[in-house]
């Protein structure tokens, strides 16, 4: 049970003090459950965002069923999503009950402008560190580095030209390059030094 109310108090603190979305959640998560707690591993928590990211559903909300059910079961994939939704639909429920006109209020619009540029950097800092930890643990680096500068110019371009393509289309092509350059050539490596001839 402290376990599970540990999850609980832990992915609540998440979702309480994190405005930005799944996204700017991920440095937390990554504080809260590699660093602190050792919940997951950076690989594992690296694994569980491309996989929360490619499901339906927010994706801070994926990553937290994840963890608790890893690490307490189904009991804890349901503390943890709980804990993580609670402190938003609290939020939500009194604002949609007692303010109409939220952001008309200057000091809570002041406010939400220097919160924009604190997502801003969170987001910024937690893609940073999933790129250090993929360039430093993978044995692909050589490879990985140029498709990470290539979507990643593709995106900004696409961006500066006022293109819009939906995030699907770039996992997708990102999985199949994934796929031809790492997956095919290891099966390759692996059939030739599986075969013996007797």
């Amino acid at each position: 049970m402290n376990r599970i109310a540990d999850l609980f108090l832990t992915f609540g603190r998440i979702g309480a003090f994190t405005f930005g979305g799944g996204y700017a959640m991920i440095s937390l998560l990554d504080h809260e459950c590699v660093e602190k707690k050792a919940w997951l591993t950076s690989d594992e928590l690296m694994n569980v965002t491309v996989i929360a990211e490619s499901t339906p559903g927010p994706i801070a909300i994926n990553c937290a069923t994840y963890t608790g059910y890893k690490v307490a079961g189904m009991k804890g994939a349901v503390s943890a999503t709980a804990g993580i939704i609670l402190p938003s639909f609290l939020l939500l429920f009194f604002i949609s009950n007692f303010f109409e006109n939220v952001l008309e209020v200057s000091l809570i619009a002041n406010a939400f402008r220097g919160i924009r540029i604190a997502v801003a950097l969170l987001i910024i800092r937690a893609a940073v560190k999933m790129i250090q930890k993929m360039v430093k643990k993978s044995p692909d680096k050589k490879t990985q580095i140029p498709i990470l500068l290539l979507f990643f110019g593709l995106v900004l371009g696409m961006n500066f030209l006022h293109v819009r393509i939906s995030t699907i289309y770039l996992i997708l092509c990102s999985g199949a390059a994934g796929f031809f350059l790492f997956g095919l050539s290891r099966e390759k490596g692996r059939g030739g030094m599986d075969y013996d001839p007797d």
